[in-house]
């Protein structure tokens, strides 16, 4: 069984406002969520050391960027051995535009969320640092057309 926080009204109120605005000042949190702003900072104090707020970013456009391809790459491995998973994660943690990468069930056993500039940016990234070795028995690529939703807050189980 998981460990997690236990979490009440006033905390969920918080994430909700702080995963819509994470630049937020306290002073208008607390006015949304109802609290003073002393324990509504006490509160996101608490959420932050306990591990339930991991930190805060900018959130960029990918295509305002120049990152306007995003893959999802099916991974299978050619040897399901613990040497082979672990030299295969230590190169999917390393891709470059991964930006998510997931060990999975199924037919593939790793699903990864790649953001590139177009398509020779993304055979250019596959070729020089996934097919490099021995441990991949095959990729299945899929092209995003378009974003329907992206970066969406976690809907916190009641």
């Amino acid at each position: 069984m998981s460990k997690h926080a236990e979490l009440d009204e006033f905390d969920r109120r918080i994430i909700a406002e702080l995963q819509r605005d994470g630049r937020i000042s306290n002073v208008a949190l607390a006015g949304k969520v109802g609290l003073s702003p002393s324990p509504c900072l006490r509160r996101v104090k608490l959420l932050e050391e306990s591990g339930v707020i991991r930190g805060y970013r900018a959130v960029l456009d990918r295509v305002a960027v120049g990152l306007g391809m995003t893959v999802f790459i099916e991974i299978t491995i050619a040897r399901h051995s613990t040497i082979a998973a672990e030299i295969l994660q230590h190169r999917l943690e390393a891709l470059p535009g991964c930006v998510s990468c997931h060990l999975v069930s199924g037919a593939s056993d790793f699903l990864v969320e790649m953001v590139v500039r177009d398509m020779e940016d993304y055979e250019r990234t596959i070729t020089t640092h996934l097919l490099v070795g021995r441990e991949i028995a095959a990729i299945r690529s899929n092209f995003s057309m378009r974003h329907v939703r992206v970066d969406g807050p976690l809907s916190l189980p009641v």
